[in-house]
């Protein structure tokens, strides 16, 4: 896997050339050039995955120390199975037993491609669970395994009350989740990057590189907020540890779209 962006490639005897994922302008190759690792080394140098229950029915995983960008991956835990919320790099059988435990993994949704981690890895220890990517983002893909799902429609529901919602914005196939018996049934939506709960946690930003600091156009934002607007949620968690819009989350989504364009439009 790359060590910039955490991306498991497929196996080979040598390493890839070039991560495509890090060459892209959304993203960038690691200051002292390609560098890659393994699920070994990760598990050599110490690093190892906390599992936390945020709310109710709502699970994080997250390594410590963190991998690459060090996001956090979240678990849906639905009466119909469990799904896995984008991803993080580190797979160990402590981890796989302590899901095991917790009901397993029934799906796996990813919400664009820095999120992928090692997402064919944790559907074969859970045999082969589906792992839901919008079809928009196909190229970018670096590791085809048998559980891989490629859906194209605006909304996808993959479990009962559990809907995948094509964002676009950051990447084409961008999306968010959104699980309707979330936070005592007033909905919980479960972003990554297209909006990204930033560190005022009233609010979210919308950009195309946030490493490289690209904004989005307006007319982008306007769809993001208009592809959730359908779906009533209180709360928002995002990619990262602690970044959450504790209530509210619907105003929140409308109020930083706005303020966004406002500045985007802003005259001189």
């Amino acid at each position: 896997m790359c060590r910039t962006c955490g991306v498991q490639f497929a196996q080979s005897h040598a390493p890839p050339p070039r991560c495509p994922i890090c060459e892209d302008e959304r993203q960038y190759v690691g200051w002292n050039g390609q560098q890659w690792t393994t699920l070994d080394d990760l598990v050599a140098e110490g690093r190892r995955n906390t599992i936390e229950e945020l709310e109710p029915g709502l699970l994080q995983i997250a390594t410590r120390p963190p991998v690459a960008i060090g996001q956090r991956a979240l678990i849906a835990q639905t009466p119909a199975g469990n799904v896995m919320w984008d991803c993080v790099s580190l797979v160990d059988e402590e981890s796989i037993q302590a899901l095991r435990a917790r009901g397993g993994l029934s799906a796996i949704a990813i919400s664009h491609p820095h999120f992928y981690a090692s997402m064919a890895t944790w559907s074969a220890a859970f045999d082969d669970c589906p792992i839901y990517v919008h079809a928009a983002d196909t190229e970018w893909v670096q590791y085809v395994s048998p559980g891989l799902r490629l859906w194209q429609a605006e909304t996808q529901e993959i479990l009962p009350g559990v809907t995948l919602i094509n964002t676009g914005g950051h990447f084409p196939g961008s999306a968010a989740l959104h699980w309707a018996d979330g936070a005592g049934g007033r909905g919980l939506l479960l972003v990554g990057d297209s909006l990204t709960v930033v560190m005022d946690r009233r609010y979210l930003s919308f950009m195309y590189s946030y490493p490289n600091l690209i904004p989005l156009p307006a007319d982008a934002v306007r769809r993001i907020a208009a592809s959730v607007r359908p779906f009533a949620f209180e709360r928002i968690y995002g990619a990262w540890d602690g970044r959450t819009v504790a209530s509210a989350g619907k105003d929140a989504v409308e109020r930083s779209a706005e303020r966004y364009i406002r500045f985007l439009e802003r005259l001189p």
